[in-house]
C-alpha cells in the first residue's frame, strides 16, 4: 500500500492508491464523510495505522511503533511491565487500554514515559488472575493513530522450584539402569523394531547393539520356557524370525488383527491360527471374510467433532474405531502430535477409545486437528475463544475440559458394542467353516468309494508308471511321508489327540494327511477336479490323475513340525497360504496333460521352488526344540511304519502291503527331499474335528490386597469343562476360591487377595490353555468413615483452627503430602503436619479469609497412590462495598443511585445495607436505615441544588462490613436534556416508515419521560409533529404511519425529562415511502486481469435489472480466501460502485479464491466465484535484462574482488545459472540472486579466474543470457637483460629477454625507448612489440646511445630494463660543476583520519554508505570491522579505498546489520582507529 521513495533531504514516506481508491477517497472528503480514513499494516507485525488524511504534509507522519509491547506471562504476584517505543511527527499522544475491564486503578495500572530510552511503560503490580486479558496501547496525533496489542497471562504461583529439582532428579533416578529395568525389557520385547531406538532413549539406554543381543537372548529364553509350559508363542515373533513372502505376511498381519479384536491371551495363538487357515482357505468367497477383518479398512464408528474451548482451558479429542490399533497418528497443520506436556494422548484397554487432550489451550493452538487409522483419517476444528468470564482478583481460575458440542455419545458404550459385534463376527466365520467342513465329510466319502476297489498288482503298476512319466508323484511320496508322520504320532500314544487333529489334517480325495488344517482339504474345486478327467481317461489312471490334481490344487508340504502340543503358528501362517510359486506349479501341471515327455523334468524344477527352500530353510523358536523329538522319532521310524499298518483306534483303514516310509536327512531343515515310493494306494480316511476353541482367553488383572479379583475366559463349546492353575498347581474350589462355569463362560474368584495369590494362573480345556498374570498389589486406601467425614467441608471462622485428619492403610513405606489449592503445604508457623505409619493430620491455625480452597492429601507408596479432596471456608466479615457509586437519577426531587456488591462477602451474604447521609458542608451524618440487600437506594428527602454524600456498610452473620463512601450528589436543578442521535430508518414500507434513535447522552440530570418526533417532507421548510401533542413516545422507536406512498421524507426527534422538553436531534437520511428493494442478481463475467506477487485486478460486468425479481446494484464487495483456509476475508469495508478492484497485500505464490457480492438497499446478492483459483505471481514473462550499460569486458587487478551484477526482470521467478568458460564455477565464487538481479563475486581474484562468464536466465516462458570477459591481470614485471647488436651500419638492434609474465598474459607487448646523448629526453622508438627484439635506425656515429625496453599490458607499464651504452663520444675536458648537496626529506607518517565517520541512520530495504578519509606515508592498509569482526572478505559488502578515501557500502540494510562499525589504518609507522554504530530505522 505504501511506496517508499528515497530523496536527498529528508525522507518522507507518501502512500500511493489506486484511481479508484482515490476517487472514492475524495468523494468522502467532499461529502463530509468521516469515514474517509486510511487503515493500513505497518512494518512493524501487529500493528494497525489509521490515517486521517489522504496526503500528509512535508516532514509530517502518522504515529508507529518501532517497538511494540511482547507478551509477558508471570507468576501471581509479580510486576508485569508492557513497554513500547511510538514514532510520530507530532509527537503522539499515547495511553494505554484493556479488553475486559479499565485501568482506574492507580495503585495497581502505573503509566510513565521513560524519556532517555523513548519507552513507553505500563506497569502492572502484584498480578493476579483476573489480570490476564489482552492490553491495547494507542498513539495518536493530528495526522492518524496506531494500534496495537499485546496479552497478559498469569501463572498459578504455586509451583515451587525445589520441587521440580526433585522431581527431575527422581526421573534421572528411575530412569538410570535402563537395562536392568523390568519394565524395559517388557517394552522392548513387545514392541516393533521402528520403537527400539525411542524406547531406549526413554530409559536412557545408550548401547543399542548390546541390547540387541540381549533381547535376542530373552526372546529365545522366553520361546523356551514357554514350550516346556505347553505355551504356543505369539506371533508376534513369526514376523522377526524370517516369515518374508507375500502370503504369509499377509497371515501374520490379519492373525494379529484378529488377536487384538477377541482379546486373546498368547496361549490362544492356536485357536487364531485355526481361523487363520479358515480365512484363507475362503478367501475366495466374500461371504466368509468380512472386509471389517482386513487392517486396511479401519473405520471410524464415532468421529472427532469441533470443539470450541477458552483460552486456559483443556480441550479434548475422542474417536472410535472398528477395530483395535495399538497407536493412531494425531496431526496438525501436518505435524505429527507426541504425547509430552501440551499434548496428553490416551489409549483405552480395548484399543478403540482413543483420545487427545489439548492442555491449557492458547491462540496458538487454533487450528484443524486429525486423527489418521490406517489409510483413514478424520478431522474437526478447535476454535480457542477469549475467556467470557474471566477469574476476579480473590478465586482463582478453574481449568475446564471443552469436549464436542452437541448430545454427548457414551464412548465406552459404543466401544463394548462394537467389541461385541467383532466378536459374533467372528464366531460367525468359525460357523461357516464348521458347516462347510461338514457338508465335506459327505463328498469325501463318495470321492474315497470311487477309488478303493483297484486291485494290489493294478495299483502297483499305475503308481509306479506315474511315478516315471510325471514328475508330480514327488509330491505323492511327500504327502505319503506326511501321512506316515501323522500315523507315527498317533500310535506313539500322545495324551492329547485333539491336538494332533488341529495340527494336520487328511485329505479327501486320497486319504493322505495334508498338512494344512484338515477342515479345509474339501473344497468345490477339488470335486471338481475330479469330475473333470473322470471321463477322459481309464478308470484306473483316473484315480492316479485324481490324485495327483488334488495333491497339486490343494496342498503343497514342504515340511511337518510336530510338537507335543500344537503346531507352531508360524508354520501355519507360511503354509496355510499359496505363494506366487504355487500358481506358477498348478498351470504347469495342468499343461503336464498333454505333453507327458516334458513334464518330469518340469515338474522336479518346480517342486525345487527356490521360493520353497529359503521359506523352509528358515527356523523359528519353536522349530530348534522340535528338532530333538523329530531325530527321535526317526530312529523308531521302522517300529512306526509297522503300527501305521494297522487301523488306528477304528479311524484310518491301510492295506497290509504299505512300504515303510524312509526319511533321508532332518525333516525340519533339509531343502533337499529324498523321494519316497508308494506301492499301494491310500484309502479313505475321516476328517477330524478341530476340538474346542477359547473365543476370549484372560487377562492380566491387577489386584488390590483385601479385595475380590476375577479371572474370566470364554471357551467355543458349552459342554466343555476345565481346569484352574496357579504357578502350575491346580485350584480346587474352598473358601478363598470361588470356580463357577455358566454356559461356555468359565470364572475363578479370588474371594480375598492376599500377597500369596499373586503368580500366573491358566486355564486348560480340551487341550487347550490360556494364560494370566494376577499382581496382587498394596496400595495406599483410606479409611471409609473417615473419608466420607473428611470430604465435607470444614467451615471456621477467621483466627480459628482448621483440623484435617485420615486413617489409611497400605505397603509401607507411604509418602504423605498436602496441597492447598494444588500447592504444597510446608510446615511453619501456622501449619502443622503430622504423619504416622496409619494416619495423617493437618492443623491450620489462625485461619485468615485468604485460606479458604481446596485442601487435598496426597498417599504413595510403590503399588499406587490415592488421593483425598476436602474445601475449607473461612468465614470473616464482608470487604467493603465497591464504587464508586453511580448516580441513575439526579432530579430536583430525589436522588437515585447504585453501587456494587462486596468483591468478597466473607462466605456469608450479604443480608442488607446500612446507610448515612452527610449535606455537603455539614460535619454531621444522619442516619437513613437499614436497607434490604439491594445495592440501590433512591433518595427523596433532598433539597434542590444542594451536594449530599453517603455511606455505606454491607452487613452478614458474620459482622459489618468497613465503610464506602461516595462522592458527591447534587440534587438536580431545571435543566432539559441534550439532543437524541439522529433517528434510523430500519424499514420502510408504502404506508409506514419504522424509525429508532438512542437516548441522548446528557439526561439533564433526571430521566427521560419520553420524546417528540417530527417530520418534513424533501424540499420543504415545514416540520409537522408526528405524534400527538398528549401523547408522548415512550420508547425509542416508532412506526410513522401517514405518509404518501413515493414522497421522500427526513425524521427528527427531542427528547422530554421533568424539566421539559429539550433540543431536536440532527435529521435523519432521507427515505422514501415505498416497498423495499429487492437484492441485486450475481455479478457477471468475473475474471482476472492482471496479477503480481502481492496485487490482482478483479473486473466484472454489473447484474442485470429485472424488475420485480432484482433491482440494480448499488456497490460491490470483494472477498478473497486462501486455499489453506476456510474463512473469508472482505478486502473493502465500505461498497465500491467501480466494476473492478486491485486486491492487494497478497502472499507471493499462494493461492487465492476471490468472489464478488453485489448490494443494493434491499441487502446483498447471491455471490459470484472465480471457478479456478488464483496464483499469486505475474503474468509469464520472457527472461530479459534490464540494465544496458553491461560490460562485456573488464579487467581486473589481481588480488582486487571482481563483482558483476546483472538485473534482470521475468515472471516467474526464473532459476539462474552462471558459467564460466561453459563450465560451472568452483566453490571460490559467490553467487547472490534476488528477485530482479544476480551478483557473481570473487572476493579476491588470482590470474586463475580470468575467463568468459556467462549468465543464463530461464523460466518455462523463455532464458536469456549474457557473457563478461573477465581478464585479471597485474603490473608486469620487466623484460630481462637487454643486449645491443649492429648487423647493417647505422642501425642498433636491441635484443631482450622476455618478461617472466609473458606466457601467463597473452595481451602483454613491449616499449622500446632511446636516450641521445645530444638530447636529455626519452623518445620512444618503437610500441606494442610483440616480439624480443627490434632495430633502431638513424644511428649518428660519434654520440651515445641509451635504450630502454619496457613491459606493457591492460593494467599499466613495468619498470625498464636497461640497455649498455652504445657508441663513443670525443674526450672533453672535464668541467666540474659543485653542486649543493641536499639533504633528502622523509616523507613518512603514520596514518591520520582526515575526515572521521560520521554517526549512520539507515532505513531498512536500502543501501548504506560509510565513509572517511586518511591520510598516510608509506600507503596505509585499510581494514573495516563489524563488531570487532573483519569485513574484508565478507562478500555482502562493498569495501573501496580511492586515493585515502576509504568507502563501506551495505547493499540491502537488515536488522542484523545495526552494529558498531571500525576502520583501522596500519602503516610501519603506526596505527588509527575511527568508529561509528550505524542506527536501522523501519
Amino acid at each position: 500500500m505504501w511506496k517508499r521513495t528515497k530523496n536527498t533531504g529528508q525522507s518522507t514516506t507518501r502512500p500511493c492508491f489506486s484511481i479508484v481508491h482515490q476517487y472514492i477517497l475524495h468523494f468522502n472528503e467532499v461529502s463530509g464523510n468521516k469515514s474517509a480514513a486510511i487503515r493500513r499494516r505497518s512494518k512493524t507485525p501487529g500493528v494497525m495505522i489509521t490515517q486521517y488524511t489522504i496526503r500528509l504534509p512535508e516532514g509530517k507522519s502518522t504515529p508507529d511503533f518501532q517497538c511494540k509491547p511482547a507478551p509477558v506471562t508471570t507468576q501471581e504476584g509479580k510486576l508485569a511491565v508492557f513497554k513500547a517505543v511510538v514514532t510520530g511527527n507530532p509527537k503522539p499522544d499515547v495511553s494505554w487500554r484493556r479488553t475486559r475491564g479499565n485501568l482506574s486503578d492507580k495503585d495497581k495500572f502505573k503509566q510513565n514515559y521513560n524519556e532517555s530510552t523513548g519507552e513507553y511503560i505500563l506497569e502492572i503490580h502484584k498480578v493476579t488472575a483476573a489480570e490476564t486479558d489482552t492490553y491495547k496501547c494507542y498513539a495518536v496525533n493530528e495526522f492518524g493513530k496506531a494500534v496495537c496489542s499485546t496479552t497478559l497471562g498469569v501463572l498459578d504461583g504455586s509451583t515451587n522450584p525445589e520441587d521440580f529439582r526433585k522431581m527431575l532428579r527422581k526421573s534421572k533416578v528411575e530412569k538410570a539402569n535402563g537395562d536392568n529395568n523390568e519394565k524395559f525389557w517388557d517394552a522392548m520385547l513387545n514392541a516393533d523394531r521402528r520403537d527400539y531406538e525411542r524406547i531406549c532413549s526413554e530409559y536412557e539406554v545408550t548401547d543399542l547393539q548390546l541390547i540387541l543381543k540381549k533381547l535376542e537372548e530373552k526372546r529365545t529364553a522366553r520361546a523356551q520356557n514357554r514350550n516346556k509350559d505347553g505355551v504356543i508363542p505369539c506371533d508376534v515373533d513369526a514376523e522377526e524370525h524370517g516369515v518374508r513372502s507375500a502370503g504369509r505376511t499377509n497371515g501374520n498381519r490379519i492373525n494379529r488383527l484378529l488377536q487384538n479384536d477377541s482379546g486373546l491371551h498368547l496361549g490362544d495363538v492356536e485357536e487364531v491360527n485355526l481361523r487363520n487357515r479358515e480365512l484363507n482357505q475362503a478367501a475366495a468367497e466374500e461371504d466368509l471374510l468380512p472386509t471389517e477383518f482386513k487392517l486396511s479398512n479401519v473405520d471410524f464408528v464415532i468421529k472427532i467433532q469441533e470443539i470450541k474451548a477458552e483460552e486456559r482451558d483443556d480441550a479434548l479429542f475422542e474417536c472410535v474405531l472398528t477395530h483395535p490399533l495399538p497407536k493412531i497418528t494425531w496431526m496438525k497443520k501436518g505435524i505429527a502430535l507426541e504425547d509430552g506436556e501440551k499434548y496428553s494422548i490416551t489409549v483405552s484397554t480395548d484399543r478403540l477409545i482413543h483420545k487427545l487432550l489439548i492442555k491449557d489451550c492458547s491462540k496458538t493452538d487454533k487450528g484443524i486437528y486429525s486423527a489418521i487409522a490406517g489409510i483413514t483419517s478424520c478431522s474437526a476444528w478447535l476454535v480457542v475463544e477469549a475467556k467470557k468470564n474471566p477469574a476476579s482478583g480473590g478465586t482463582k481460575a478453574v481449568r475446564k475440559t471443552a469436549l464436542a458440542g452437541g448430545a454427548q455419545t457414551d464412548l465406552e458404550k459404543v466401544a463394548k458394542e462394537q467389541q461385541m459385534k467383532n466378536q459374533q463376527e467372528m464366531e460367525k466365520i468359525l460357523k461357516a467353516v464348521k458347516a462347510k467342513h461338514a457338508a465335506g465329510k459327505t463328498k469325501e466319502e463318495v470321492s474315497s468309494h470311487s477309488g478303493g476297489d483297484l486291485r494290489e498288482s493294478e495299483r502297483k503298476e499305475k503308481a509306479q508308471s506315474k511315478n516315471s512319466e510325471d514328475g508330480a508323484a514327488t509330491n505323492l511320496d511327500d504327502l505319503e511321508c506326511v501321512m506316515e508322520e501323522g500315523k507315527r504320532l498317533k500310535a506313539s500314544g500322545l495324551k492329547n489327540k485333539r491336538r494332533t487333529k488341529v495340527g494336520v489334517g487328511f485329505s479327501k480325495a486320497t486319504g493322505c494327511v495334508c498338512p494344512e488344517f484338515g477342515d479345509e482339504c474339501s473344497d468345490v474345486d477339488q470335486h471338481q477336479t475330479l469330475n473333470t478327467s473322470e471321463h477322459d481317461m481309464p478308470e484306473s489312471k483316473r484315480n492316479t490323475k485324481n490324485l495327483v490334481k488334488s495333491v497339486k490344487k490343494k496342498t503343497k508340504p514342504k515340511k511337518v513340525h510336530w510338537k507335543d502340543h500344537t503346531s507352531d503358528p508360524n508354520e501355519s501362517a507360511s503354509d496355510s497360504e499359496p505363494s506366487d510359486s504355487d500358481e506358477n506349479e498348478e498351470s504347469t501341471d495342468q499343461k503336464k496333460q498333454q505333453r507327458s515327455s516334458k513334464q518330469s523334468n518340469k515338474s522336479k524344477e518346480e517342486l525345487r521352488d527356490p521360493n520353497e527352500s529359503a521359506s523352509d530353510s528358515e527356523p523359528s523358536d519353536s522349530d530348534k526344540n522340535e528338532e530333538s523329538t523329530d531325530q527321535k522319532k526317526q530312529q523308531r521310524s521302522s517300529k512306526w511304519s509297522k503300527k501305521s499298518k494297522k487301523a488306528a483306534d477304528g479311524e484310518n483303514t491301510f492295506h497290509d502291503d504299505h512300504s515303510e516310509c524312509e526319511e533321508a536327512g532332518d525333516v525340519n531343515n533339509s531343502s533337499t527331499r529324498t523321494r519316497r515310493k508308494r506301492l499301494t494306494p491310500l484309502v479313505k480316511d475321516f476328517v477330524i474335528d478341530p476340538g474346542v476353541q477359547f473365543v476370549c482367553g484372560l487377562s492380566d488383572v491387577d489386584a488390590i490386597i483385601s479385595e475380590m479379583a476375577e479371572l474370566t475366559c470364554k471357551l467355543s463349546s458349552e459342554d466343555c469343562e476345565g481346569a484352574w492353575f496357579r504357578d502350575g498347581k491346580k485350584i480346587f474350589p474352598d473358601d478363598n476360591f470361588l470356580i463357577t462355569k455358566d454356559g461356555p463362560i468359565h470364572k475363578l474368584v479370588i474371594v480375598k487377595c492376599i500377597e500369596e495369590y499373586s503368580g500366573k494362573y491358566r486355564f486348560e480345556a480340551d487341550g487347550r490353555k490360556t494364560e494370566a498374570m494376577v499382581n496382587v498389589k498394596d496400595p495406599p486406601r483410606f479409611d471409609s468413615e473417615g473419608l466420607c467425614a473428611f470430604t465435607e467441608p470444614l467451615t471456621v471462622k477467621v483466627g480459628h483452627h482448621a483440623i484435617f485428619k485420615l486413617q489409611f492403610v497400605g505397603y509401607k513405606p507411604i509418602k504423605i503430602q498436602w496441597y492447598r489449592d494444588g500447592e504444597e503445604l510446608q510446615e511453619d508457623n501456622n501449619t502443622k503436619i503430622e504423619k504416622s505409619s496409619s494416619h495423617s493430620r493437618l492443623l491450620l491455625s489462625r485461619c485468615q479469609r485468604k485460606d479458604t480452597g481446596e485442601i487435598k492429601i496426597k498417599l504413595k507408596n510403590d503399588h499406587g497412590f490415592t488421593e483425598a479432596v476436602s474445601q475449607l471456608i473461612v468465614l470473616d466479615k464482608p470487604t467493603p462495598p465497591l464504587g464508586p457509586a453511580e448516580v441513575m437519577e439526579s432530579s430536583a426531587s430525589c436522588i437515585e443511585f447504585k453501587w456494587r456488591p462486596p468483591k468478597d462477602d466473607g462466605g456469608s451474604p450479604v443480608t442488607n445495607y446500612i446507610l448515612e447521609r452527610q449535606q455537603v458542608g455539614r460535619n454531621t451524618w444522619k442516619k437513613i436505615g437499614e436497607l434490604p440487600a439491594v445495592p440501590k437506594h433512591r433518595d427523596t428527602d433532598v433539597d434542590r441544588g444542594r451536594k449530599y454524600c453517603y455511606r455505606i456498610r454491607a452487613v452478614t452473620s458474620e459482622g459489618t462490613s468497613e465503610v464506602m463512601e461516595t462522592d458527591e450528589m447534587q440534587a438536580g436543578k431545571f435543566a432539559f436534556p441534550g439532543p437524541p442521535a439522529p433517528p434510523k430508518v430500519v424499514s420502510a414500507f408504502n404506508d409506514c416508515i419504522n424509525l429508532s434513535w438512542v437516548s441522548p447522552a446528557n439526561s439533564g440530570g433526571s430521566r427521560i419521560l419520553g420524546y417528540i418526533l417530527e417530520k418534513r417532507k424533501k424540499g420543504s421548510n415545514l416540520w409537522t409533529v408526528v405524534n400527538a401533542s398528549d401523547e408522548i413516545i415512550k420508547e425509542k422507536k416508532y412506526a410513522v404511519k401517514d405518509v404518501v406512498e413515493g414522497i421522500e421524507y427526513e425524521f427528527r426527534v427531542s427528547a422530554i425529562n421533568l424539566s421539559g422538553a429539550g433540543e431536536f436531534s440532527n435529521p435523519s437520511e432521507f427515505v422514501f415511502a415505498r416497498d423495499p428493494k429487492k437484492p441485486p442478481g450475481k455479478v457477471t463475467s468475473l475474471k482476472v486481469t492482471e496479477t503480481s506477487y502481492t496485487n490482482m485486478v478483479v473486473t466484472w460486468t454489473k447484474p442485470e435489472d429485472k424488475p420485480g425479481e432484482q433491482d440494480e446494484a448499488k456497490g460491490y464487495f470483494v472477498e478473497i480466501r486462501q486455499a489453506d483456509c476456510t474463512e473469508w476475508s472482505r478486502c473493502n469495508s465500505t461498497p465500491i460502485i467501480m466494476t473492478s478492484f486491485n486486491v492487494k497485500s497478497l502472499k507471493s505464490m499462494d493461492m487465492y479464491w476471490v468472489r464478488v457480492i453485489a448490494m443494493n438497499d434491499g441487502g446483498e446478492s447471491a455471490t459470484e466465484e472465480l471457478p479456478r483459483y488464483v496464483l499469486a505471481m505475474p503474468l509469464p514473462v520472457r527472461p530479459k535484462f534490464t540494465n544496458k550499460k553491461m560490460k562485456s569486458f573488464m579487467v581486473v587487478r589481481a588480488g582486487n574482488s571482481v563483482r558483476i551484477t546483472v538485473n534482470f526482470e521475468a515472471s516467474p521467478r526464473p532459476e539462474v545459472t552462471w558459467l564460466k568458460d561453459n563450465v560451472p564455477l568452483t566453490k571460490r565464487v559467490t553467487i547472490s540472486n534476488s528477485d530482479g538481479s544476480s551478483q557473481l563475486l570473487i572476493p579476491t581474484s588470482e590470474r586463475s579466474d580470468s575467463g568468459i562468464y556467462s549468465i543464463l536466465v530461464k523460466n518455462f516462458a523463455g532464458q536469456e543470457t549474457f557473457s563478461t570477459e573477465v581478464r585479471v591481470t597485474d603490473d608486469p614485471k620487466p623484460p630481462g637483460p637487454v643486449e645491443l647488436e649492429e648487423s647493417v651500419p647505422g642501425t642498433v638492434t636491441v635484443i631482450w629477454k622476455p618478461s617472466p609474465d609473458e606466457k601467463r598474459d597473452d595481451r602483454l607487448h613491449y616499449t622500446v625507448s632511446k636516450l641521445d646523448s645530444t638530447k636529455h629526453t626519452w623518445i620512444t622508438v618503437a610500441d606494442r612489440l610483440f616480439n624480443n627484439k627490434f632495430t633502431v635506425c638513424n644511428i649518428m656515429q660519434g654520440r651515445e646511445y641509451h635504450f630502454r625496453v619496457y613491459a606493457k599490458n591492460d593494467m599499466g607499464i613495468s619498470a625498464p630494463s636497461e640497455s649498455p651504452t652504445w657508441g663513443m663520444e670525443k674526450k672533453k675536458d672535464k668541467f666540474v660543476i659543485s653542486e649543493p648537496t641536499n639533504k633528502d626529506c622523509d616523507l613518512r607518517c603514520a596514518p591520520a583520519f582526515i575526515v572521521p565517520l560520521k554517526l549512520q541512520t539507515a532505513t531498512a530495504g536500502y543501501e548504506c554508505l560509510m565513509s572517511c578519509a586518511v591520510k598516510g606515508n608509506p600507503t596505509p592498509r585499510i581494514t573495516w570491522y563489524r563488531n570487532h569482526v573483519s569485513l574484508n572478505t565478507d562478500t555482502n559488502f562493498y569495501i573501496s579505498n580511492v586515493f585515502g578515501v576509504c568507502s563501506l557500502k551495505i547493499l540491502r540494510v537488515g536488522p542484523k546489520d545495526m552494529a558498531e562499525y571500525t576502520v583501522i589504518a596500519e602503516n610501519s609507522q603506526g596505527r588509527a582507529e575511527c568508529s561509528t554504530v550505524l542506527n536501522i530505522r523501519e
